[in-house]
Formats: structure tokens, C-alpha cells, sequence
């Protein structure tokens, strides 16, 4: 039985930080970082909303306008213990 996640189900993690706005969304979505850096730069461009889909099935929707950056990684593997790194 094994616990670690294949490499095709690995999620990515995505940071959007809203102008005049001290907080930031962070969620996971199961898009490529591809999908992801498409999707924002089209909404930019288009001058539209940017709608992203969370792990859970939730939408995420943000005015192009108001977005400050967009920080897009894999997301890392949740390590537990004290082993060695």
C-alpha cells in the first residue's frame, strides 16, 4: 500500500494577490501551470474576469483589473517528521 501521490494527480498551487487589498487568494486547482498562466494572461489581455476551479469544485472568480500578481507553482508535498531533509 502506498501513501505518495502520483505525479499525475499533483495539484497546483496558485496565489492571487488582489490591488488594494492586504489578502490573498490561495488555493489549489487540479490545471496545469500551463492552463493557469493562459487563463490569467487572457483575462488581462481581454480586460475580463479571471475564473479559475479550486481541488473542491469551487470557482474562483476575480476582475481582471483588480488582480496585483498571480504566483503560480506545483504545489509541494506535505512532509511529516523530523527526517532529515
Amino acid at each position: 500500500m502506498s501513501t505518495k501521490k502520483s505525479d499525475a494527480a499533483q495539484s497546483t498551487h496558485v496565489r492571487i494577490a488582489i490591488t488594494n487589498i492586504s489578502g490573498e487568494l490561495v488555493f489549489e486547482t487540479n490545471s496545469s501551470v500551463a492552463d493557469v498562466k493562459s487563463a490569467v494572461a487572457a483575462a488581462i489581455a481581454a480586460k475580463t474576469t479571471l475564473a479559475l476551479q479550486d481541488i473542491r469544485g469551487h470557482e474562483i472568480v476575480v476582475a481582471a483589473e483588480k488582480i496585483g500578481f498571480v504566483d503560480i507553482g506545483v504545489a509541494a508535498d506535505r512532509r511529516v517528521g523530523f527526517g532529515a531533509v
